[in-house]
């Protein structure tokens, strides 16, 4: 029997359709004669949907009609349980959709990438590929980022953090503490968003005001950063676990503008959207040898200390003025999992979609091997508890 992968994508994010793209692709790439696909939509609501309809991107025009071809289904989250049932069940018939072998979720930015939906299938215990539940928050929320990697000395940019409700009540103070420590321009950005949704340049008090109300529209955690002025921007890949990874080759984003937009990341100058692959870019990056060894080192490093799994895309700026080297930030689900990287690296869409597969089947075996819980029931061990809650065994 073959092994039947679930794909994940959609979500309740505003990389919404983002990950619908990026699924497709993944989706279309995978080798159907070694495994068998098993589309799940998360709808903008939270609903889950599965049906052949899903696997062609123009469906999605009409949400409505599509969702009309489908099937809404769940899992229980019941260790061990690795089945997809129906959400009506049939008079006649089982209420199994599907058997799950393994996950590979796509799904981007908030209540998803972020560990949410990570914490979900580590309840059922099925193997999944791609950054646990706390690699995952790490790598998305750009504070607590930024915070690991200082602590581990890999070069960010200076940066200031708050609240949107400190904002709120102290905004003389933080405005303040921006200027003096930071100065203009700024960037500021909500927390744990990707896509460059919600993000501002800020030249001054009343932009930087501007683009916080902004940002705050997005998350209750907004990060405002120095911004280098003359920078180069440049993503590598990462592929592996954290013992044991290798980096891509470089690409340079081509902007349109002073910061990389959505439209320069996903439309591609085309009509429509179609991932990130369509960006403009240069593949590899044009830089010295020295440079490109920098950077994938230091990509290398960001998912090593973050403790990522599976695909990852890291994206560092370059100071144009002095050479000096920057980690931005790492896409733990990067857009089109980034597949055009490994293809220019040598591993084809199809082959970068087995190594997930064996990536998260590895895992699993790993985790098998340790101790998550006691045989003993201290409650069979004599001297029990005398008194309910009152007694003195297991209290502090």
């Amino acid at each position: 029997m073959k092994t039947n992968i679930a794909v994940f994508f959609g979500g309740r994010s505003t990389e919404h359709e983002i990950s619908v793209i990026s699924a497709n692709q993944a989706m279309c790439a995978i080798d159907r004669a070694k495994y068998d696909v098993t589309p799940i939509y998360i709808t903008k609501q939270g609903k889950w949907y599965t049906g052949a309809a899903l696997m062609d991107v123009a469906n999605y025009k009409d949400t409505k009609a599509l969702l009309a071809k489908c099937e809404e289904v769940y899992m229980r989250p019941i260790y061990g349980d690795y089945n997809l049932y129906r959400v009506k069940t049939p008079m006649f018939g089982k209420n199994i959709v599907a058997a799950i072998d393994v996950v590979i979720p796509v799904l981007h930015g908030s209540n998803g990438e972020d560990g949410t939906f990570e914490g979900i299938l580590d309840s059922i215990g099925i193997p999944y590929a791609g950054c646990d539940v706390l690699a995952s928050a790490n790598g998305l929320d750009k504070i607590t980022m930024k915070m690991i990697l200082q602590a581990c000395d890999i070069p960010v940019v200076d940066y200031v953090w708050f609240t949107d409700k400190q904002w709120a009540m102290h905004k003389d103070v933080l405005i303040e503490k921006i200027e003096s420590e930071i100065g203009y321009p700024v960037i500021v950005k909500p927390a744990n968003l990707g896509s460059s949704v919600g993000i501002g340049r800020a030249q001054d008090r009343e932009q930087l005001c501007e683009r916080v109300d902004d940002a705050r529209r997005y998350s209750t955690r907004i990060i405002v950063e120095h911004m280098v002025e003359h920078l180069q921007e440049i993503n590598c890949s990462v592929l592996g676990d954290c013992d044991d990874y290798q980096t891509s080759v470089l690409e340079e984003p081509i902007k349109s503008g002073e910061i990389l937009s959505y439209q320069d990341k996903y439309m591609g100058g085309t009509k429509g959207a179609k991932g990130m692959q369509a960006s403009q870019k240069r593949i590899p990056a044009d830089l010295p040898d020295t440079e490109t060894a920098r950077i994938q080192f230091l990509a290398g490093e960001t998912f090593r200390v973050l403790s990522c799994h599976g695909v990852s895309r890291v994206d560092m700026i370059i100071d144009r003025d002095n050479r000096n080297i920057y980690v931005n930030e790492i896409n733990t689900i990067p857009g089109s999992l980034s597949f055009y990287l490994w293809e220019a690296s040598g591993i084809s869409f199809d082959k970068l979609m087995d190594r997930l597969v064996s990536l998260a089947l590895k895992r699993k075996r790993d985790e098998a091997t340790k101790t998550v819980s006691y045989d003993q029931n201290i409650f069979s061990l004599g001297g029990g508890v005398k008194g309910g809650t009152k007694g003195k065994l297991g209290t502090k």
